[in-house]
């Protein structure tokens, strides 16, 4: 009976000793997760505003502004047009059997 009751008192230890590793390791990932959640919730907001950040610097007239403040860029006008002319066609090189 002796050895019956050991047996047992050992099954107890070790799975008293079994309870308290599964505890800790689910209050470990229970932290852990929660954690995560968090940096997501972070990473949401920081995607959101980088979003706005993107959309207000390619702003239309933010673009042409600093197109002719820092670039001095100006709108074409046909007064300072200038148009290039196609090379006429005697100096193209001739084309023979569908090669060059």
């Amino acid at each position: 009976m002796t050895r019956l009751n050991l047996l047992l008192l050992v099954a107890l230890i070790g799975s008293c000793l079994y309870l308290v590793k599964v505890s800790y390791e689910s209050r470990r990932l229970f932290s852990e997760l929660d954690r995560a959640r968090a940096e997501a919730v972070r990473l949401s907001a920081d995607h959101d505003r980088l979003q706005l950040d993107r959309q207000a610097q390619a702003a239309p007239l933010r673009v042409s502004r600093l197109a002719r403040e820092k670039l001095a860029m100006r709108s074409s006008t046909p007064a300072v047009t200038e148009y290039v002319e196609a090379p006429p066609a005697a100096s193209a090189p001739a084309v023979v059997g569908g090669r060059r």
